[in-house]
């Protein structure tokens, strides 16, 4: 019998554990439920920000998952995963916590809606945190969805610090653009914090050295990705039209109310990017 094919989803916020039902939100609990029905094997990775209350959602640590640490800029950040089932829909939702870096925070703003400063080494223990926890559930994705920008250095680590890994060779990685920016630009050490083994001074040349913005984020995410998807009708202007320069498979955004038919259209354009896979293999 042939095995499922089988997609990860690496996703900032995730309705209902961030209350309100924003367009993404929505989105992003629904396309893991529309592919484990179409026969996909599925996995999804959020933060576990502060304001998620974990009593009431039923988290759970998830032991042999816990324990690593991951260093950035010489300081350990010990690594725990907790994990959730929503039951309608029978899919776990897997946590990346930090007691620093999440577990006392709210999402990515404070209370007064300050853009938190440190979101820079949130973002590079986010990414990091979800690939090593996917290495230990030795896991192999055909696809990997990434959405929103704490998620958006994904595809530089994949392609590159861990380009050599069995799990992630052949997986095809999409970028899922919307329109939630941060506005305060990450640390002018931000290129040098993120780097790790495999990853060159030339791979991060476009954001060393200078405040990083989310445009700059977003162009580097683009290029380490193999596909896109605009998945609302204001994506950065700016950023689009980098994207449509690099020759890569692109599915537009397309207005519906109807979120099973969003998916559906997903659904097709990541049939067609493993159909492609196949013939070139």
């Amino acid at each position: 019998m042939k095995e499922p094919k089988r997609i990860l989803f690496i996703s900032q916020e995730i309705y209902p554990y961030m209350a309100e039902e924003t367009p993404m939100r929505l989105l992003n609990r629904q396309l893991p439920e529309y592919f484990q029905g179409h026969g996909f094997e599925t996995r999804t990775f959020m933060p576990k920000f502060g304001e998620i209350n974990e009593r009431r959602n039923q988290l759970h640590e998830v032991i042999r998952l816990s324990g690593m640490n991951l260093i950035i800029e010489e300081s350990d950040h010990p690594l725990l995963i907790k994990v959730a089932s929503i039951q309608t829909a029978r899919i776990q939702i897997y946590f990346i916590d930090n007691d620093d870096l999440f577990h006392r925070r709210k999402g990515v703003r404070d209370e007064n809606g300050e853009e938190y400063s440190d979101n820079d080494d949130r973002t590079i223990f986010y990414a990091r945190g979800v690939i090593e926890t996917v290495k230990k559930l030795r896991w192999t994705p055909d696809v990997i969805v990434c959405s929103g920008w704490m998620g958006a250095l994904a595809p530089l680590y994949l392609k590159r610090a861990y380009n050599d890994e069995p799990f992630f060779a052949k997986s095809k990685i999409v970028l899922m653009l919307d329109e939630d920016e941060y506005k305060k630009p990450f640390s002018t050490k931000f290129a040098d914090k993120l780097r790790i083994e495999g990853i060159s001074n030339t791979d991060v040349r476009s954001i060393a050295g200078f405040p990083v913005g989310y445009e700059e984020l977003m162009r580097l995410a683009v290029d380490f990705s193999d596909a896109i998807v605009y998945a609302s009708p204001k994506v950065n202007q700016r950023i689009s039209n980098y994207a449509e320069t690099k020759g890569k498979p692109i599915l537009p955004y397309a207005a519906t109310e109807d979120l099973n038919e969003a998916c559906k259209r997903q659904y097709d354009f990541y049939q067609t990017l493993l159909a492609a896979e196949q013939e070139n293999e």
